[in-house]
């Protein structure tokens, strides 16, 4: 039994402790046959658990007013199209009442400044569907420099990740006969030319990892099979996946080839005329290109050489004339961390690198100039102060750029500027509406001490005027891992749908993010996971201490990762919640590995197939801890058929045994919608009105 159980819980699981044991194997599993994602089986119990869900929800007094407010600010007329430059237009994807799958479209920059441009209509993806008779959702486009006439667009079905891939004339705005072109499959696919591709996609047999992404590479030329393709690259099928990636630059192409080992390992081989040329960088780094002669990674964990050292969280630089050196002493410092302030991404124009920085979990853009023979000159790009400023777009063949701003409170805004001007100029060219009346909220910072000492920080948002009393409904948000930061971002329809109806919402910064750097991260991996549950209840407790709320008008949410933070939250203290938001979560943890995508997650969460790990996941795993006579809170299970990442047998199985141990809930499955639980604007309606009007139910 968790540890965890015994030191706050005694009273509430003294009895489930003596009277049940966690189930530690997958033979004596019940609900295997609901792994069968499209079996008539399985679908009919997602159907009968959907109409259940919806005859509650749906005719919940709240249920009305939330889902017109949701679908007032989905359909918005003066919504912005955020769009991207490219050869003198800027490119946006647009979905309305009228094109609920969307237009490709484009404009001048002339007519993007106004306030109703002059859309050019690419691509009908309503009108592509309806003549092949598919159900295509937008995954993007790659478009071929310098001239970006060609393009390779990317197309699912119903929302999963893997797409079909088709060749697309961007003169003609039509897909280009007997051109390039990729069944279903999770691809990886660059453009070298015009006449010729790096492929790594599935390719029949044995051309997978066990993770299911490609594990080779192949060079394809125009008019010829992919069957017929030669292979340049392989990895092993133990190892995550294999890609390519060419570099456009002003003096050439460069060519490099990825070997992901793991999710938080790879080695980079620039391949230059045939000859693969392995790059001495350590795999706990992330390849960010070339550019002016160097190879940019950025480090995820202490580089030594025998000049200095490079600390986790850094951006630095190898000249390309010595990516064979292994003692790495021409390595060169662009961006050092500091205990507060890490690098988290970065883009390229023609002269500059504008890095995407977090300074205490708030965001910040960077602009870099290198400067003969090695000097790297950094510059602050100001927007604001207390909120999230990123970079948007680049375009590699010129110097402009555009950025955003916003925090919680504060609606989006987009600025466009040349990184060659002096001085750097930034010129305001888009504002997003304000979608909730936010006049009398405010957010804040706070910190509370973990189990371990560790002070978590964690935002506050809710109206000026909140009483402390316990009573106020409160929404806990969380994801803690894979690095993935939880920064401000404006709240939008969480505003419109919860705080302007004086719901408390709260964003946690909790390990497993990437707000304080790598170091935040590993804290919480493989056998070290209970730490995220523990950051989390304690900021649960602290909200109770501190009487913004209470156990009865308490709520957590989270999705993927996120899923499994609030589904293992929830089995360990249920006494402190009364509603929890479960979203395409992870829940059978001693067989995620063996589901779908689940084998690439082994950095995060180790290998069940391990004693030691075994036992340290079966300790959180929700599956494998659900007992039949624990009262839990009545909870939301939400998820997708066509989700290819996150398998939903995850969220099926879960609810079948919570159901058999006769524990209320509600579940929704959406047939469509893939990881992103939603293909179009109608299911992000549905799915906003169901979990919002669930909540105020629980929480009010």
């Amino acid at each position: 039994m968790l540890k965890y159980f015994i030191l706050v819980a005694v009273t509430l699981f003294a009895a489930s402790c003596s009277s049940q044991k966690v189930s530690n194997t997958t033979a004596d599993d019940p609900y295997l046959w609901l792994e069968d994602v499209e079996s008539p089986k399985s679908l009919e119990f997602a159907k009968a658990e959907n109409e259940k869900t919806l005859s509650v929800l749906q005719n919940d007094p709240h249920y009305k007013s939330i889902e017109a407010d949701i679908r007032k600010l989905a359909y918005a007329k003066d919504r912005i199209p955020w769009a991207n430059p490219m050869k003198g237009y800027f490119y946006n994807f647009w979905r309305d009442e009228k094109n609920a799958r969307g237009l490709w479209r484009r404009a001048t920059l002339s007519q993007y400044r106004k306030t109703n441009p002059k859309w050019e209509v690419i691509l009908d993806l309503d009108e592509l569907s309806k003549k092949e008779n598919d159900n295509w959702v937008w995954h993007g486009s790659q478009c071929l420099p310098p001239r970006y006439e060609r393009c390779l667009i990317f197309l699912s079905r119903g929302g999963k990740d893997a797409s079909v891939v088709r060749e697309f004339d961007l003169k003609e705005k039509a897909f280009v006969r007997n051109g390039f072109e990729l069944p279903e499959a999770k691809s990886n696919v660059k453009w070298i030319d015009q006449d010729s591709i790096y492929v790594a996609t599935d390719n029949g047999p044995d051309s997978l990892t066990n993770a299911g992404y490609a594990r080779t590479v192949k060079y394809l030329k125009r008019g010829q099979k992919l069957s017929e393709a030669p292979v340049i690259f392989e990895v092993d099928k133990n190892e995550q996946s294999a890609s390519a990636y060419v570099e456009h630059t002003q003096t050439g192409k460069y060519h490099f080839l990825s070997e992901r080992i793991s999710f938080f390992q790879t080695k980079i081989w620039s391949f230059e005329n045939g000859v693969k040329t392995l790059i001495q960088m350590p795999t706990e780094s992330d390849f960010y290109g070339y550019f002016k002669g160097y190879v940019l990674f950025i480090l995820k964990k202490e580089l030594k050489t025998e000049k200095q050292i490079f600390k986790a969280g850094s951006l630095v630089a190898l000249p390309f004339d010595k990516i064979t050196d292994s003692t790495l002493a021409d390595l060169e410092l662009i961006f050092g961390s500091t205990d507060k302030v890490f690098l988290e991404s970065l883009e390229t124009t023609k002269n500059h690198i504008l890095l995407n920085i977090i300074d205490n979990i708030q965001g910040k853009v960077v602009k870099v100039t290198f400067k003969e023979p090695h000097n790297w000159v950094l510059q602050n790009i100001d927007l604001g102060k207390n909120g999230v400023a990123s970079v948007m777009s680049t375009e590699i063949d010129n110097d402009n750029f555009s950025v955003t701003y916003n925090d919680f409170i504060t609606p989006t805004s987009m600025y466009i500027g040349n990184t060659n001007a002096v001085p750097l100029k930034l010129t305001k060219i888009k504002t997003a509406p304000e979608k909730f009346d936010s006049k009398n909220i405010i957010s804040e910072q706070r910190f509370v001490k973990s189990t371990d000492g560790v002070m978590i920080p964690y935002f506050i948002i809710h109206k000026k005027d909140m009483k402390y009393n316990g009573k106020n409904p409160t929404l806990l948000y969380g994801y803690g891992g894979f690095e993935v930061s939880m920064q401000p971002y404006y709240l939008g329809g969480i505003g419109k749908s919860w705080l302007e109806r004086g719901g408390v919402y709260i964003m946690s910064n909790i390990r497993g993010g990437g707000e304080f750097g790598p170091a935040w991260h590993m804290a919480a991996v493989k056998e070290n996971h209970q730490i995220v549950f523990d950051d989390f209840i304690a900021i649960a407790n602290d909200l109770i201490k501190n009487k913004v709320t209470t156990p009865a008008h308490l709520g957590i949410m989270g999705g993927s990762n996120g899923g499994l933070l609030v589904g293992g939250t929830f089995i360990q203290r249920p006494d402190l919640f009364n509603a929890v938001v479960c979203e395409v979560p992870l829940l059978d943890m001693l067989r995620y590995h063996k589901l779908l995508a689940g084998a690439s997650w082994m950095d995060e969460y180790g290998n069940p197939e391990d004693p030691k790990m075994r036992e340290a996941i079966l300790k959180y795993s929700p599956y494998q801890n659900v007992k039949a006579d624990v009262k839990y809170p009545e909870v939301f299970f939400y998820t997708s058929t066509k989700d290819d990442r996150v398998h939903p047998a995850h969220s099926r199985k879960m609810v079948a045994k919570m159901r058999e141990q006769g524990h209320p809930l509600f579940y929704y499955e959406n047939t469509e919608g893939g990881h992103g639980g939603a293909a179009n604007l109608e299911q992000g309606i549905l799915k906003g009105a169901l979990e919002f009007t669930y909540l105020w139910r629980k929480l009010k």
